[in-house]
């Protein structure tokens, strides 16, 4: 199982890898108030809806620090991770989560009616059945009770465009090893080949954004961190990224 996410981005003033590896847990979008996906996890909210349909209201008053995380199982044996739909890094999990971890498909804002636990299910052959865009043929995992860094967790997978940055360096203080993935890179003229993908305002701003003529991530997290782009364009140019960039 994965838990992808971006290392980059800003939690309560910090690069959310440095506050993980301060802290030493993976911490749900119920504590952080931040998400790769949507913003909907309050009560009352779409993410708090689902969660309660599917645990049968197990979590409806439970604090957000009991809530699940959310991963992703890695089937296809992708080197960026199971769904780098939200991040390019991820923390691969050691297989003695996999007892606390419940599987859907497809994703939970679905409203699925396919669910699993790891000795027991049939989504894999679901979802290789399915005909899906490359960053929605996940099956997604929601691991159960707190997940630790230096007890669940046997390595986090960085893009190379990290090597030598400070996410290098907060990386090397995070209680399990890093290992680096092929990485991500898109060039402009690769971009501008699909506009109806996400539409053509992400083409137009992933083209200001690019450096050279090429995206990163790391060049996407920069310019995520001067706060002069909305964070959902930002969002829809990274599909682009993961999409067509993958090395």
């Amino acid at each position: 199982m994965t838990l992808n996410f971006h290392p980059d981005r800003l939690l309560d003033g910090r690069p959310t890898l440095t506050a993980m590896a301060d802290e030493g847990i993976y911490r749900s979008q119920f504590v952080t108030g931040t998400s790769n996906g949507g913003l909907t996890a309050h009560p009352g909210g779409a993410r708090w809806l689902w969660e309660s349909r599917i645990f049968g209201g197990a979590y409806d008053d439970a604090p957000p620090e009991a809530r699940p995380v959310y991963g992703a199982l890695n089937f296809r044996h992708r080197p960026a991770g199971a769904a780098p739909r939200f991040g390019s890094a991820h923390f691969r999990l050691k297989p003695e989560a996999l007892p606390r971890t419940t599987f859907c498909y497809p994703d939970s804002y679905l409203e699925p009616e396919s669910f699993g636990v790891a000795a027991r299910m049939s989504l894999i052959a679901l979802a290789e059945a399915d005909d899906q865009d490359a960053l929605d043929d996940y099956i997604e995992a929601q691991v159960h009770h707190p997940v630790r860094l230096d007890q669940d967790v046997s390595a986090l997978v960085l893009d190379p465009s990290y090597r030598d940055t400070d996410i290098e360096t907060a990386a090397s203080k995070l209680p399990c090893p890093t290992e680096w993935h092929p990485g991500f890179r898109l060039t402009v003229d690769v971009l501008r080949r699909h506009p109806d993908y996400r539409g053509q305002e992400f083409v137009e701003l992933g083209t200001e954004i690019a450096v050279a003529g090429v995206l990163t991530p790391r060049i996407l997290g920069e310019a995520a961190r001067t706060g002069d782009h909305d964070d959902q364009a930002l969002k829809r140019v990274w599909h682009y990224l993961a999409r067509f960039g993958a090395q």
